[in-house]
């Protein structure tokens, strides 16, 4: 910038004092049609030229001094007073404004295409998944001739980080995500009423327990049967039926058929907080048939206290530990589920706690009279008569002990099923290494 040096005569007419002359400071004014012409006939560049010209003389000079100056400044310039002082004060000693000078793109339009295609093919994963795969799976496509890139786009590729990936695809997922969205499972679980132990009324039936038991042999990988149990705490009524995996339609049509054949009227129904129960479908059926539907505390299954126990004395009992899976071994459970309702109903009696006291650290429980389910609901008030009628006759017709050797010729054909080493299946999973039939036979697991 050139140096311009501009001198000042400014007529003293045009600057007014003002009337009170006792203030300590005096300052003039100027007329607005001078300070608009002023300002308009000076350039920027002009007036930073007279801000230097002038600084230093305003700088040094004395308060009267510093007045006159000031005066004749904001003449030349166009400035309010207010604004002239605070330029001329600090002309110098403010650091310039700081230019923040943005970053230089890396990944420009050929990477983003580049990964986007990647990304297609490797099934629009998230960028957690695929930023450490890119080193894998780029030079595989390219030596399939299925990307074209050239060098320093497939080493930007593979050096890209999964917070960019995920930024630079966010337009494409919105795009290519034509999914609809899922209501969550918690806005279900906060609609459906929560029911915990101490809530339960054991006097009356109807309130059934509902769980799944996994046959998995102890790892949850690939797919195996469960087992739907179904009971009344009540009357210790269970029913239980084996599905092929714990999908919501195969939970849903067991949950059917196990109602259907309870022998009283049902009230309610509470489970787990499992998203094979917690769902659009179960409730609005339970909302149709005037099912009151609960369901407990996540981590707390003395909320189900009832149907727990039912899961380890009736099926781990019967079926053991062991993986189940297939079409074969999911009809041999569910034929051993046939006979099995029937004697653990009919011929297994149950005590209920009617008592617990405590004396220092010893707990002394006291029980009710053993009696089997069916003669429960047979002293049970709320039952119709039509219905203890129906299960008298059925009671006279059955022989306990062909049952029982049913139950274990199911078992039989049901170990069969068990994996005797570990092998691979077609699924490319390892199967699980359990007890053979024999000994958990012999070890009275079942």
């Amino acid at each position: 910038m050139p140096h311009v040096k501009i001198h000042m005569n400014v007529d003293q007419s045009m600057i007014v004092s003002i009337k009170n002359k006792k203030r300590r400071r005096s300052y003039g004014t100027v007329p607005y049609e001078c300070t608009r012409h002023s300002r308009g006939t000076l350039t920027l560049r002009e007036r930073r030229a007279v801000i230097k010209e002038t600084v230093g003389r305003y700088q040094r000079a004395r308060k009267r001094e510093k007045t006159k100056i000031l005066d004749e400044f904001v003449v030349l310039t166009g400035y309010t007073r207010h604004h002239a002082c605070w330029v001329l004060r600090t002309w110098g000693k403010r650091s310039p404004p700081k230019h923040t000078r943005r970053r230089r793109r890396i990944y420009d339009h050929k990477v983003f295409v580049a990964l986007r295609e990647v990304w297609l093919i490797c099934d629009s994963i998230c960028g957690k998944r695929l930023a450490p795969y890119l080193k894998e799976i780029v030079p595989i496509l390219i030596r399939h001739k299925e990307l074209t890139v050239n060098t320093e786009t497939a080493e930007k590729l593979t050096r890209i980080s999964a917070a960019t990936i995920d930024r630079l695809l966010a337009p494409e997922r919105k795009k290519y995500n034509t999914k609809p969205r899922l209501r969550s499972e918690s806005s279900l679980l906060n609609r459906i009423p929560l029911k915990t132990f101490s809530e339960w009324d054991r006097t009356k039936p109807g309130h059934l327990q509902v769980d799944l038991v996994e046959h998995n042999g102890g790892t949850t990988r690939g797919e195996y049967t469960c087992s739907l149990v179904m009971t009344d705490p009540c009357s210790g009524w269970t029913e239980v039926r084996a599905v092929r995996n714990k999908a919501q339609v195969w939970v849903f049509e067991a949950l059917q058929y196990s109602l259907g054949r309870i022998p009283f009227q049902i009230d309610g129904l509470h489970s787990d907080g499992g998203s094979e129960f917690i769902n659009d479908h179960l409730e609005k059926y339970c909302e149709k048939e005037g099912i009151t539907f609960t369901h407990s505390r996540p981590y707390k299954k003395n909320d189900n206290f009832c149907v727990e126990q039912k899961n380890g004395n009736i099926v781990r009992r019967t079926v053991g530990y062991g993986r189940y899976r297939g079409e074969s071994a999911l009809k041999v459970l569910n034929e051993l589920y046939e006979v099995l309702r029937v004697y653990v109903n009919y011929f297994q009696p149950v005590m209920k706690l009617v008592e617990k006291t405590r004396i220092g650290s010893r707990v002394t429980k006291r029980y009710d009279k053993a009696r089997t389910p069916f003669k429960q609901l047979l002293e049970c008030e709320q039952i119709e008569k039509e219905a203890k009628q129906v299960l008298s006759e059925q009671y006279r017709s059955l022989n306990p002990a062909e049952l029982k050797r049913k139950i274990t010729c199911y078992q039989q054909q049901l170990f069969r099923y068990l994996p005797r080493r570990r092998t691979r299946d077609k699924s490319g999973l390892d199967s699980v290494k359990i007890y053979s039939a024999s000994v958990v036979l012999r070890s009275g697991r079942i």
